[in-house]
């Protein structure tokens, strides 16, 4: 592995965890369904004048439609339900302990699916990592207030499901398409799905003020464009398990840019808990020593 490539987790969980912050500023000017739509569009808008300019693989309609549906599991149905879980009042914190079961299922369907071999140490790790996400998120649970309903509930477990079947399905289907071109038509699939979303359940009434600007140009660039890119490349290059549990990090390096950011405060046991995710991470990712021939 290159040095560039180490890198690539590292900035995958930076960019991802500020996905977070982003919606912070969005959701209280936009309705999710109709910023999303936009979001994707924008995206999709973007990438396609990269793909025409790098002259990018040009994909047939099997890769079109798989990609799409990629792009609709990933990226509609997991966005899609976390951000309407946090307009009608899920605490972020506790959305993201939700999510914190993704690594858990994609590793059980990318065994049965997959055929990945999933060793004790990989299980450990993931139980290890998940317990981690519990400890730095439990001192806000606290303050859960009347936003946890049935509805709310539903919405993040069906984003926790939309996320682990989307990357398992660019794991089977496109491990081996052309990236840029594979993701351009995620956010055509995404964001058509959005577009139905908004016209059916929603007013697609918008506010538009710097902070909606400002977490549009964010939440494209570095997030759609950015950090999906990167995740692109693991999800080609890796076992999903070992993918899969670099999410159980975001929670922990989300509540460090808050506490930067925002002046969120940090206890020596949301720290520890930061250790814990991380080593249940490393016991995930660990790769096997080489047998001699």
């Amino acid at each position: 592995m290159t040095s560039a490539k180490r890198l690539i987790p590292a900035a995958f969980v930076f960019l991802w965890a500020t996905g977070f912050i982003g919606a912070r500023y969005a959701m209280p000017w936009a309705e999710p369904f109709t910023f999303l739509a936009a979001r994707f569009a924008i995206a999709f808008a973007l990438l396609a004048a990269a793909a025409l300019l790098w002259r990018s693989a040009r994909f047939g309609t099997r890769d079109t439609l798989m990609a799409g549906i990629a792009g609709m599991l990933m990226h509609g149905v997991y966005l899609g339900g976390v951000f309407w879980a946090i307009r009608h009042g899920m605490p972020a914190g506790l959305s993201a302990l939700i999510v914190g079961l993704q690594p858990l299922i994609t590793a059980v369907l990318a065994g049965s699916l997959l055929g990945e071999r999933i060793l004790p140490r990989h299980w450990a790790g993931l139980a290890a990592g998940f317990a981690g996400v519990v400890v730095v998120l439990a001192p806000k649970l606290g303050a859960i207030g009347g936003g946890v309903t049935v509805a709310t509930l539903v919405a993040c477990f069906i984003a926790v499901a939309g996320m682990s079947a989307g990357t398992i399905w660019q794991k089977k289907f496109l491990s081996g398409s052309d990236l840029l071109a594979g993701t351009c038509w995620q956010y055509a699939g995404a964001a058509l799905m959005m577009t139905v979303f908004s016209f059916a359940f929603e007013t697609r009434s918008v506010t538009l003020n710097g902070e909606l600007v400002f977490a549009m140009a964010w939440l494209v660039l570095v997030l759609s464009i950015g950090a999906i890119g990167l995740l692109m490349v693991m999800i080609r290059d890796g076992e999903m398990s070992k993918v899969a549990s670099l999410f159980y990090l975001v929670p922990a390096v989300t509540a460090l840019i808050a506490w930067a950011l925002f002046g969120e405060e940090l206890s020596l046991v949301q720290i520890a808990g930061m250790a814990l995710a991380t080593f249940g991470v490393a016991l995930a990712t660990q790769r096997a020593p080489a047998t001699a021939a």
